[in-house]
């Protein structure tokens, strides 16, 4: 089993559901991130109880070399969108796309399976593959 397999077993043994794992650079710092989702919400209780167990789990198996910060957070409301399931879950929401050509676009997912998306735009409904796609997130109107 693979470590993101494992990671995953952890965060659903808590009734969440894994969302994805990013590597970031912050201020000199390197950040193991595990993003987490769950019907109703993910709460801050939640997200140390996960990094609770996490922890000592990630000092037998490290994610990587050298020193990192764990950190165990929700996607939030504006998130990114990589994985078919990412996006299958999003339908309804609005968008931000940015092809791997440099266009971009906004509107609402209208359609999502294993081969692209579809996306409602002032122009009409487009539809990429996911070959197509550089980084897509939600957004939210403030």
């Amino acid at each position: 089993m693979n470590l993101e397999a494992q990671i995953s077993k952890i965060v659903e043994a808590n009734g969440a559901a894994l969302y994805d794992i990013e590597t970031a650079n912050e201020f000199d710092e390197t950040i193991y991130r595990v993003l987490i989702t769950k019907t109703g919400g993910v709460n801050l209780d939640l997200c140390a109880t996960i990094s609770n167990e996490l922890s000592p789990f990630l000092d037998v198996h490290p994610p990587m070399n050298g020193h990192y910060r764990l950190e165990v957070s929700s996607p939030g409301i504006e998130r990114k969108l990589s994985k078919p399931i990412h996006f299958q879950n999003a339908i309804g929401e609005k968008v931000k796309v940015k092809l791997l050509g440099g266009d971009k676009l906004k509107g609402v997912l209208k359609a999502a399976d294993d081969k692209g998306i579809t996306v409602e735009t002032k122009q009409g409904e487009e539809s990429y593959s996911y070959s197509d796609l550089g980084t897509v997130k939600t957004y939210f109107e403030w």
